[in-house]
């Protein structure tokens, strides 16, 4: 982490708290988790639907 990302991580904690913060960085890399699961349970699909055409 860069001072200028620090500062900033810094900045929020003490403009909104610490567990208002923490909850935002939760919800971000949650977020592009689920977006890898979507993409995952897609592809199975996919494939399920091209065997049962074979």
């Amino acid at each position: 982490m860069d001072s200028e990302a620090f500062t900033i991580f810094i900045t929020a904690i003490n403009n909104v708290g610490f567990p208002i913060v923490m909850i935002g960085y939760l919800v971000i890399r949650f977020e592009k988790k689920i977006d890898a699961l979507t993409n995952v349970i897609h592809d199975l699909l996919t494939s399920i639907n091209e065997s049962k055409e074979n």
